[in-house]
């Protein structure tokens, strides 16, 4: 009699503990961050402990095709599709690795939480009043490979719900860092930039959280478009402490109307990535100005928006005693030497000061993510997204024993 591959679904919450593995890609596209974690208990009160953990770059030809494909105006079917299975091969890859790390069975992990590569993202105002987002990363091929049960396509429930379906790690960012002891802002400088507000001794209904603007997309854009594709980083924020800010510049792109527009709000490439990076770079290059001065512009830029960002929409709602940052960003030294100036009068941190690694934070929360949807709990904050209320997230794939067997 063939096994019932979705008795695990239905005995998920008799369970004591899960292993679950979180993976994200970010917008930057620059590599896989996966995560195995423990999970105990159900919502917001399960405990977790983190077993093992570990960045792999993209290979350069597929980073290279999901920017293309996120910059294209059209393109065929064919393509997409090619695309979806191949970003599945590199996380069930992901996958395999970070278990093999923590030297445990692949059989015996639970789910995983994959939230995808997003190669397009149009928030309500663009999407003709209900916002579109598509995410890449087969679950089907996924759960192939694995044999393991996939959480993924996290983002259309909530934009079903009239939200923007982004962002969605405020709900993590609570049950990871809430605190009775100061208000705390977590700040993720990934390829966009965006905020979590925790208030001291909050509830869950007291989040704020929206995207700021631009992180490291435009960055990473013009360090490329500067040298003809040779980098695809300002390493540390070396360049651009070797130029000088443009005021002019920086006040021409901070009028952007996107810095005024109260959250709910969510952004993307499709407003703050390769093509904004080619026309910053026109624009320098017609100021007369070298790449390091417009990258230190472009630096402001991303430090102006946050504070902004923090001062207009955050503080008129409370207080901001500390801001801990991750993603990609913590490492330009430059960009937190700016954010530091800026947010002088807060107490400007890594996230390692609260336990969780940088580089992490994201996939852990699609871990938990994916805990809640198989719990049958929401995950998204309707006070962050915009949605008219709770639900819970994601599409369910079931894995399988001969899946396991082949992989």
């Amino acid at each position: 009699m063939p096994r019932d591959v979705l008795a695990p679904l239905r005995d998920y919450r008799t369970r004591p503990e899960h292993l679950v593995v979180g993976l994200m890609t970010g917008t930057s596209a620059d590599g896989v961050d996966a995560v195995l974690v423990k999970l105990a208990g159900d919502g917001l009160s399960a405990t977790h402990q983190v077993l093992a953990e570990r960045e792999t770059p993209l290979p350069q030809e597929l980073r290279a095709e999901v920017l293309a494909v996120a910059a294209a105006a059209s393109l065929e079917l064919e393509r997409l599709m090619r695309l979806d299975v191949a970003l599945a091969e590199a996380y069930a890859d992901a996958v395999r690795d970070v278990v093999d790390q923590a030297g445990v069975r692949l059989t015996d992990v639970s789910a995983i939480g994959s939230h995808g590569q997003t190669v397009r993202h149009l928030p309500r105002s663009l999407g003709g009043g209900c916002a579109l987002s598509l995410q890449l990363g087969s679950a089907a091929t996924l759960a192939e490979r694995t044999g393991v049960t996939v959480v993924s396509d996290f983002r259309r429930r909530d934009t079903a719900a009239g939200g923007e379906g982004a962002p969605l790690v405020p709900i993590a960012d609570f049950w990871l860092f809430r605190s009775d002891r100061e208000s705390r802002v977590l700040l993720n400088l990934g390829g966009m930039a965006n905020i979590t507000w925790l208030k001291r001794g909050g509830a869950l209904t007291d989040v704020l959280a929206f995207d700021t603007g631009p992180g490291n997309a435009v960055l990473d854009g013009l360090v490329q478009a500067g040298t003809r594709g040779l980098a695809r980083h300002d390493d540390a924020g070396g360049l651009a402490a070797s130029g000088r800010a443009h005021p002019a510049l920086l006040e021409e792109l901070l009028a952007d109307p996107f810095f005024s527009m109260p959250p709910p709000r969510s952004t993307g490439r499709e407003r703050f990535g390769e093509r904004y990076a080619e026309r910053l770079a026109e624009m320098g290059e017609s100021m007369g100005l070298s790449l390091e001065d417009t990258l230190a512009t472009a630096v402001e830029l991303t430090a102006g928006s946050v504070e902004r960002a923090i001062r207009e929409f955050v503080l008129p709602h409370g207080s901001v005693d500390a801001v801990y940052a991750s993603g990609g960003g913590v490492r330009n030294v430059t960009l937190m030497t700016a954010l530091r100036r800026r947010l002088e009068d807060m107490t400007l941190s890594r996230l390692d000061e609260l336990g969780v690694s940088p580089g992490i934070k994201e996939a852990l929360a699609f871990a938990f993510l994916a805990h809640l949807t198989l719990c049958g709990a929401p995950g998204n904050v309707p006070g962050a997204t915009g949605a008219r209320h709770p639900v819970v997230l994601g599409s369910i794939t079931p894995g399988g024993p001969l899946a396991a067997a082949r992989a």
